[in-house]
């Protein structure tokens, strides 16, 4: 278990912060819900109503739909973009590949797409991505759905007619929710680029070593 946790440590740290905070989410969320129900004179709700609620989700699907944007934007802008000297980039003076994609791997370590090659192989190869992408579907779609219910509720609660799925997706409201966030997530992924290639942040492992010319990729 102690080996475990030490090889572990930093994604279950990550997903314990995930967790306290959604769950600070969820408890201010609905404080924030009833307050406005308690405007409109209407009935206040308990944690279990408030977590299927548009107004949960629609918070809930536009944050993480910018993150999983973010990620998968630049997983694919390292393939072919550069920015010299940041280690959150390939070195454009070394164009040579480092990891020749080879069709199969005899390698016993190597992943089993790797060893098998072939069409398994090439998709494996870009899985990184592929995932993220998915990950934003899924998690647009949330914000899609979610929203859409939580734009019905204000509109009834202001006595405006309710608008349908695809209204709500073609309003300013929803392209608002979303933009507010992507500008967000690219403005914090192009200061870290750019700051690692200056800064420095010892035995971190998105820095480069402290000693390290600012030019120079590792």
């Amino acid at each position: 278990m102690k080996s475990f946790l030490r090889n572990n440590g930093l994604s279950l740290t990550l997903m314990a912060l995930f967790l306290v905070t959604l769950v600070g989410q969820a408890w201010a969320g609905l404080m924030d819900f009833n307050s406005e129900q308690r405007e409109h004179a209407l009935a206040t709700i308990g944690m279990g109503q408030y977590l299927l609620s548009g107004h949960f989700w629609q918070a809930v699907g536009e944050n993480w739909e910018s993150e999983f944007l973010q990620m998968a934007m630049f997983v694919v802008l390292t393939i072919f973009l550069f920015q010299k000297g940041s280690p959150e980039s390939n070195d454009p003076d070394d164009p040579d590949d480092p990891e020749k994609l080879v069709e199969r791997s005899s390698d016993p370590r190597a992943p089993w797409p790797v060893r098998r090659g072939g069409l398994i192989g090439r998709m494996y190869a870009h899985s990184l991505s592929a995932a993220f992408a998915l990950l934003f579907v899924l998690s647009f779609t949330i914000h899609v759905v979610g929203g859409h219910r939580a734009y019905v509720r204000e509109q009834h609660l202001n006595r405006q007619p309710t608008p349908d799925l695809m209204e709500y997706v073609a309003s300013g409201t929803f392209w608002f929710e979303s933009m507010q966030n992507w500008q967000s997530e690219f403005l914090s992924l192009a200061a870290m680029v750019w700051l690692s290639k200056y800064l420095r942040e010892h035995k971190s492992a998105e820095s480069k070593a402290v000693a390290s010319p600012h030019d120079a990729h590792e």
